[in-house]
């Protein structure tokens, strides 16, 4: 049995390069995306850094859905604590009758950034507590219900774009259950609580007018090349992202390096290998194993995977080769 396979992009900027070309290889991984038969393109939403494009996530969806015809696109996510639920309906309404019901709403309940970032956005950190209630609030606003409401999101009412949970927590987990929306989570990163946020998500889970039963997107690192050493080569620049995040520093993508071990010291190694651990990087053989073995232990709806590194090529040579792989329901 395959699943489909889904694509999350932070649109990245390779160093010495510019936003507009970063953008204009964001296009390039969407288009190459939906070619290979992906089944939705979600971008991220961050603030306050160089390397990556997608701050502004509505605009640059809105630029994506103009490139491509078929697949899905959406927010992986909108980090709903720096706005309001209002404006979020309104802008995913307007991209729902811009390009119908290929629209997905992803939302998350971190800030996504950093302190003085949020003040900037004119948030606070306790914010993220309303997530419950915002995120009701968000869906009368994109239904039928607020059609009696004082207030209505024009465009957004009655559009009832779909709704996803994202987390990295048994926080976001138990709420997707409670809510009955479909749940993705971010073990491309954060995987340590992976396990128990798919059980509790399970268990918990409420039918409901969007599911009537769980609907589970596991997120992955996923960089496929003609050889080992060269996709574990490319992988070194998302290795060096982490660690110089780790350190408080900031940047444009880095290029890849040959060796990891005179970059990082054994704590960053340790730390950053223990993020990454829901990684598959490697030849097709290589890769189709330890995808197989994933798919079977924790039995995902669906994947998302992301391939965020310097190399456009490389990038691009990785999708090309996912087919090869024979584990994925490809859309035609």
């Amino acid at each position: 049995m395959t699943i489909p396979l889904s694509f999350l992009d932070l649109a990245p900027v390779p160093e010495g390069s510019t936003i507009a070309s970063g953008i204009s290889q964001t296009v390039e991984t969407a288009r190459q995306a939906e070619q290979i038969g992906l089944n939705r393109y979600w971008l991220a939403e961050h603030h306050n850094m160089p390397g990556i494009a997608s701050a502004a996530t509505s605009v640059l969806l809105a630029h994506i859905g103009a490139k491509t015809n078929r697949i899905r696109i959406g927010s992986g996510g909108v980090m709903l604590p720096n706005h309001a639920p209002l404006m979020v309906a309104e802008q995913f309404g307007t991209l729902q009758a811009l390009y119908g019901d290929r629209i997905d709403l992803g939302l998350g309940r971190a800030p996504g950034t950093d302190g003085a970032t949020f003040r900037a956005l004119r948030r606070q950190m306790q914010d993220a507590d309303r997530f419950p209630q915002d995120v009701q609030e968000l869906l009368f606003f994109l239904s039928h219900e607020s059609d009696v409401s004082p207030v209505q999101a024009f465009p957004g009412a009655g559009s009832n774009v779909p709704v996803w949970i994202l987390g990295s927590s048994l926080f976001g987990a138990t709420l997707a259950a409670k809510l009955g929306l479909p749940y993705a989570f971010a073990s491309h990163f954060a995987p340590r609580m992976m396990t128990q946020a798919i059980a509790a998500y399970r268990e918990q889970f409420e039918p409901s007018a969007y599911l009537d039963k769980p609907y589970l997107m596991l997120a992955a690192n996923l960089l496929i090349a003609d050889d080992e050493a060269t996709a574990r080569y490319h992988f070194t620049s998302t290795q060096q992202s982490f660690v110089r995040l780790r350190r408080g520093g900031r940047g444009q993508m880095p290029k890849p390096i040959d060796s990891m071990d005179e970059y990082w010291s054994a704590p960053e190694k340790s730390m950053v290998e223990d993020a990454l651990s829901v990684s598959f990087v490697g030849s097709v053989p290589r890769v189709q194993t330890l995808l197989k073995h994933f798919i079977e232990e924790h039995q995902p709806d669906e994947m998302i995977v992301t391939a965020n590194i310097y190399d456009q090529a490389a990038r691009m040579r990785s999708l090309e080769l996912v087919p090869e792989l024979g584990i994925f329901d490809l859309q035609s």
